[in-house]
């Protein structure tokens, strides 16, 4: 199973700023063909520009794109949503759902998270369901029970549908340049794959990213962990020198 690269662009970059980025990273990337080999690669920029994506990714198909967010809903009076249909009529390969940013921002509970991801899979659009501990719980020694009671209520019943992707990302480490200790990733990421297996057996493989200012500095440690099956990269994305950077790592 090939790692998966993901950069989530958050609410940055501008439409020339967008073209440029991609141009960028499809140029390195045909300069090191050894990228597409070890990597799978996803980019979700802000919705507004994935038009733009789309149309610059054509005939470029080691990219894949997706959206930040999704609705709960498929149509209707819900201004400013965008619906899974919609993800799926642009060709969205995956949406990140459950964000931490989302949840502290926008409320979202696991049930809402797993409304969503349920709506992506019925539309055969694989969800990057987000988990992770705050601080405050890390230090009162709860980090693995978080994890696991979102891992349960966000991830909907998928018996038919075999790519459903999480992303570890703890939340005191989102944007704050501090990263867990390698024991510490390695046992949570190792923790979710039990919890994945035992929830859906029936189910294949499951690839579980890191998040959480991961670098290309310190992508080769966290990357070379067994639980490790990509990262779903911030602030680091949107430089294709240090996006690509990391995929250098593996």
């Amino acid at each position: 199973m090939k790692k998966l690269i993901a950069g989530n662009w958050k609410m940055n970059m501008t439409l020339d700023g967008t073209r440029q980025l991609i141009a960028n990273i499809v140029n390195d990337m045909h300069d090191d063909q050894d990228l597409m080999d070890k990597c799978d690669f996803a980019v979700f920029p802000p919705a507004l520009y994935l038009a733009a994506v789309r149309h610059s990714l054509h005939g470029f198909p080691y990219i894949s794109f997706g959206m930040q967010n999704v609705s709960m809903n498929d149509d209707g009076a819900h201004t400013g949503d965008l619906s899974a249909s919609m993800a799926q009529d642009s060709s969205c390969s995956y949406v990140i759902v459950g964000h931490s940013e989302r949840r502290a921002d926008h409320g979202e509970t696991n049930e809402i998270v797993n409304q969503k991801a349920a709506q992506l899979i019925s539309h055969d659009i694989a969800p990057i369901i987000c988990v992770g501990e705050t601080l405050v719980q890390r230090e009162a020694g709860g980090a693995l029970d978080v994890v696991e009671q979102q891992v349960r209520e966000s991830v909907p019943d998928h018996k038919n549908f075999n790519e459903v992707v999480i992303a570890y990302e703890p939340v005191w480490a989102i944007g704050t340049g501090k990263v867990p200790s390698l024991n510490d990733i390695d046992e949570m990421h190792a923790h979710i794959h039990r919890l994945y297996k035992s929830l859906f057996s029936d189910n294949g493989g499951i690839r579980v990213l890191y998040g959480g200012s991961l670098k290309p500095d310190n992508a080769a440690e966290i990357l070379a962990l067994k639980g490790v099956n990509g990262g779903l990269i911030g602030g680091a994305s949107i430089d294709a020198k240090s996006f690509l950077g990391i995929a250098r790592a593996v």
